[in-house]
């Protein structure tokens, strides 16, 4: 690969992604987010001093603004990992979240046929499959599984995958998709689980857990998950759409009972609030495709992956702090006074 152009590069997986091409290929690495509410900008500050890698603030959606980027830059690969992505607010706010995550991919697209990108690659998601019964752990999503979608989120990014294999259809655009379990790791926004349990642990302040917090989850470390597209970029067949999980099932209650034993703190800190409307009840990837086609595997076990990740927001608090102070108002309606 010479130069990729990431989209969201900025944000917590895009920016794991940035890393590991810096760090293990020789690839020229083009970042264009709009950095928005979920993206701190010093989460790319060592990034920015690397000659390799080149930023530009722009949302995908603007069509004249992404078309004037790949005229300068000229990418080879594409990976669009912007996007809209957490659930509540798509429950709040569908707009943004079928703009940006369908009419963008749209925008890069047809961006990628003029300018001869030699590969398109989507970033997707479990989620497009819907949910499965929590009392068949023998089920599992595979790549012919139905997209069965339960929020405005997990539509929007069902039809951008729609959309990204009918311009390969139609049009001969090279694409290929990943999709991803639950991600976690160093620099996830606290609104998702996991960074927002450990940040409301770490101050001793009440846990918000959903329901009775049994739903279950698959977790990916987003090492994991990075060194999964990679793997679909260099190995995988245009055309064709990979599930990358972590074979890491756990119930969300008890993950954040995970987090406060790790942290010494106590369970009566958890309190629980009215569950989200349409409320997935498990996700479980199969992975077999990816393992046997590309050689990939996920080598983070959770128990390992939990600790690292506890560890590394226990030493970048500044960072933490400055999220959750831009946070406030989201979580206050969210969880304080959520109906």
């Amino acid at each position: 690969m010479k130069k990729v152009l990431v989209t969201g590069g900025a944000g917590f997986i895009g920016n794991c992604f940035c890393k590991l091409l810096l760090k293990e290929r020789d690839s020229m690495v083009i970042n264009v987010d709009l950095l928005t509410y979920a993206a701190n900008p010093s989460t790319i500050a060592d990034e920015l001093k690397n000659p390799r890698y080149v930023f530009y603030k722009e949302d995908i959606r603007n069509r004249a603004g992404i078309f004037k980027i790949f005229e300068i830059e000229r990418p080879d690969v594409v990976v669009n990992f912007a996007a809209e992505s957490h659930v509540d607010r798509s429950i709040l706010d569908p707009e943004s979240f079928l703009t940006t995550n369908i009419l963008g991919t749209q925008v890069l697209m047809d961006a990628c046929r003029q300018y001869g990108v030699e590969r398109f690659h989507q970033v997707g998601t479990d989620e497009v499959y819907g949910d499965l019964p929590l009392d068949r752990p023998d089920l599992f999503f595979t790549e012919t599984t139905p997209l069965h979608t339960s929020s405005p989120y997990s539509t929007s990014k069902a039809s951008a995958d729609l959309l990204t294999l009918a311009y390969y259809r139609t049009y001969g655009l090279p694409v290929t998709i990943s999709r991803c379990s639950n991600n976690y790791g160093p620099y996830q926004f606290p609104e998702k689980l996991i960074p927002l349990m450990i940040s409301k642990a770490m101050n001793d302040e009440p846990l918000p857990v959903y329901g009775k917090g049994l739903n279950v989850r698959d977790w990916l470390y987003v090492e994991d998950h990075c060194r999964g597209i990679l793997a679909v970029l260099e190995k995988g067949k245009v055309g064709e759409v990979y599930n990358l999980g972590g074979h890491n099932e756990k119930a969300n209650i008890d993950i954040v009972k995970i987090i406060l034993k790790e942290l010494n703190k106590p369970e009566s800190l958890i309190t629980y609030v009215v569950d989200r409307h349409g409320h997935d009840l498990r996700y479980a990837i199969d992975p077999a495709k990816a393992m046997r086609d590309l050689g990939w595997a996920p080598t983070t076990m959770f128990k390992d992956g939990i600790v690292l990740t506890i560890d590394w927001y226990k030493r970048n608090t500044p960072w933490l702090d400055e999220c959750v102070a831009s946070n406030k108002a989201w979580l206050k309606k969210n969880y304080t006074d959520r109906k």
